[in-house]
């Protein structure tokens, strides 16, 4: 595909994004239209996934609810529905993809915390 059509039909970047990885606790602002009026819902939990580049790339994020039920989220990375993210922690994990997240409960679901290079 030629350059200038590229760059035509691609979202600008998100600045209220810092960069994500897995591992990562995260609380994501999403604007939330209902009727004629827009608010601001918060959705703090874990990101398991991140995928992709350009227009198409997203992270998942999972949080655990009410009664031990997870619930997991996708965003798009690019989407001007986010208005903020903030990494509140970061975890220290082997892989990309933290499916294996979702068969545990308790104090196996904990990730250590990666240790800060500022010290």
């Amino acid at each position: 595909m030629k350059e200038h059509i590229r760059q035509s039909i691609e979202a600008a970047v998100n600045p209220n994004i810092p960069e994500i990885k897995p591992g990562d606790s995260v609380t994501v602002e999403v604007i939330i239209k209902e009727a004629d009026k827009e608010r601001v819902q918060e959705f703090k939990g874990t990101v398991i996934k991140t995928r992709g580049s350009g227009n198409s790339a997203s992270f998942t994020v999972r949080r655990i609810a009410s009664h031990g039920i997870g619930v997991e989220r996708t965003f798009l990375l690019r989407s001007p529905r986010i208005a903020k993210v903030s990494v509140t922690r970061r975890s220290k994990v082997r892989r990309s993809k933290l499916y294996y997240m979702r068969a545990l409960t308790g104090k196996k679901a904990r990730l250590k915390q990666k240790q800060s290079s500022e010290q």
